[in-house]
C-alpha cells in the first residue's frame, strides 16, 4: 500500500511541475492582440494558433491527472484498519500513569482565613398566659 501511495505521489508531483512549466510558457490574452496587428510571430513551431491550443490542452490533461492523484491520495490516506471496541481498550497498560500516592505525613490544608459561621441563638417561645 505504501509503494502504491509513493507511485501516486510521484505522478502527482510530475503533473504539478509539468503544469507549472506549461503555464509559464503560455502567452497571456494581451499577447494575442499584438499578433492581430502584425507584430506577432505566426511562423512558430505549432503554427499561428496551434501552440495555444496544444499548450492549453496539455495543461488541462495534466490538471486532470493532478486532481485524480489528489483524490486517490486522499482516499488512501483516509482508510483506517477495522477495529473492534473502543480506543481506550486498545491502549497498553504501561502507558497509563499510576495515580499519585497520598503521603500521610503531609497534613491536609486548613482554611484559617475563612470565618466560622455565626450561629443564631434558638428562639424560645413561651406559651401565652391563659386568661
Amino acid at each position: 500500500m505504501q509503494a502504491f501511495s509513493g507511485v501516486i505521489l510521484g505522478i502527482q508531483m510530475l503533473a504539478a511541475l509539468g503544469m507549472i512549466g506549461l503555464i509559464l510558457i503560455q502567452h497571456g490574452k494581451g499577447a494575442d492582440m499584438g499578433a492581430a496587428f502584425g507584430s506577432g510571430s505566426s511562423g512558430s513551431l505549432f503554427g499561428a494558433s496551434g501552440s495555444a491550443n496544444f499548450l492549453s490542452r496539455t495543461t488541462g490533461i495534466l490538471a486532470a491527472v493532478f486532481f485524480v492523484c489528489t483524490l486517490a491520495l486522499a482516499y488512501l490516506g483516509n482508510t483506517r484498519p477495522a477495529s473492534t471496541g473502543s480506543v481506550l481498550e486498545n491502549t497498553p497498560a504501561a502507558s497509563i500513569p499510576a495515580p499519585a500516592a497520598v503521603s500521610k505525613d503531609v497534613p491536609a490544608p486548613v482554611a484559617n482565613d475563612v470565618p466560622a459561621p455565626v450561629q443564631q441563638p434558638a428562639a424560645t417561645t413561651e406559651p401565652a398566659p391563659a386568661k
